[in-house]
């Protein structure tokens, strides 16, 4: 659900990178007062972990299209929202300049859509509801499924009226609605089977992990001092097994990603008959189109060789594809499973990176909050 800047208009890009950034500010004054030398590292643990399994396609079956894990609803179960709000943008940001995944224009579109309504919304109203009284198995993959399938129905909702706004493509409310909301319905359920899944494997290790999200939703901030609860045991083990975890992801998984286009591609190319409108060449579209393609070292995963050779025969790609489009509609006919170490290599500096970001993003919170 990584938006282009393509299907952003420049009032509706500035509005929303205006919005994220009023959030991020908010967050940031809401988190530090639960940020310590424990919650910052598990901060960058997290949204490395986040980071990594993003780049794990999964299929919708019987759709033609796949999906991803968003995440928000996982940072905020284990960070409490306003962190996680925090650690969702560093992920955004590492990925939008360094890997060419959803537009500069788009970045604040994509921050609000991936990290507002599940930090915000679904976590606070959803998740830490049911799950206030007491937890069970039952009760955990209830509130996972419930939030992970509203916080990715309102994000699906949010690409489809900013780019109906910004009128840069000939997109229909209706029509694109019809597309969007079903297909991430889908993505939702399996969102909220992993979340379950993940949560529930932490709250049998380390119970206190989930307790502190439940503190932070209702004392308003990060997480309670100290970090852990229910006996203050150390996050040592947790953070291995999660950056063991994010090393397998981004490192080998990542091969095994799904080549068929996501839910918004997809539905794109059954608007349009394609998976990404062009981008304006001229005025800010193009403007920050080269910007980003300076920044991207590793762009769309792949080593800067790959990608080139990938685009010298783009052309004669191009030209194959109106008799092809029932075979895009199929998923394509990519190689899968995709050995290419240049996958491996952008997933474990990615998630290195993100992890840098995420740390520096609390570390200057909580200096900030010790200097006042």
């Amino acid at each position: 659900m990584h938006m282009a800047d393509a299907l952003i208009s420049p009032a509706v890009g500035g509005a929303m990178w205006a919005a994220s950034a009023g959030l991020i500010g908010w967050s940031a004054r809401r988190a530090s007062a639960g940020l310590d030398d424990r919650t910052v590292p598990l901060m960058g643990v997290i949204g490395s972990f986040v980071f990594a399994a993003q780049m794990i396609n999964f299929t919708i079956p019987a759709t033609g299209s796949s999906g991803h894990l968003g995440g928000g609803l996982l940072l905020a179960v284990l960070l409490g929202p306003h962190a996680a709000f925090l650690a969702m943008a560093s992920v955004l940001a590492v990925q939008a300049l360094l890997f060419a995944d959803g537009g500069l224009l788009a970045l604040g579109c994509n921050i609000f859509n991936l990290g507002f309504f599940p930090c915000f919304v679904a976590y606070p109203l959803v998740f830490a509801p049911l799950t206030r009284e007491r937890l069970g198995r039952g009760r955990l993959l209830a509130a996972s499924l419930l939030a992970a399938v509203l916080g990715l129905q309102l994000g699906a909702l949010g690409v489809v009226l900013e780019t109906v706004l910004s009128r840069t493509t000939e997109l229909s409310l209706a029509g694109f609605l019809l597309l969007m909301q079903p297909i991430h319905l889908a993505i939702g359920v399996v969102e909220g089977l992993a979340t379950a899944a993940v949560v529930t494997f932490l709250w049998r290790a380390r119970p206190e992990l989930l307790q502190v999200a439940r503190a932070s939703a209702v004392a308003g901030t990060g997480s309670p001092p100290g970090g852990t609860a229910g006996g203050g045991r150390p996050l040592r083990r947790v953070v291995a097994a999660l950056l063991a975890a994010t090393a397998l992801l981004a490192g080998v998984a990542s091969w095994l990603a799904s080549t068929r286009p996501d839910g918004l591609e997809w539905s794109l190319l059954a608007a349009i008959g394609r998976e990404e409108p062009a981008t304006p060449a001229g005025g800010l579209h193009g403007s920050l189109s080269e910007l980003q393609r300076r920044t991207a070292l590793l762009p769309d995963y792949s080593l800067p060789a790959s990608t080139e050779a990938g685009e010298q025969g783009g052309e004669a790609r191009q030209s194959e594809e109106a008799g092809q489009s029932e075979e895009a509609e199929q998923g394509g006919a990519t190689a899968w499973p995709n050995l290419e170490p240049g996958t491996s290599l952008a997933g474990l500096v990615g998630s290195a990176i993100t992890m840098a970001a995420a740390l520096a993003i609390g570390w200057l919170v909580r200096r900030r909050r010790d200097a006042a």
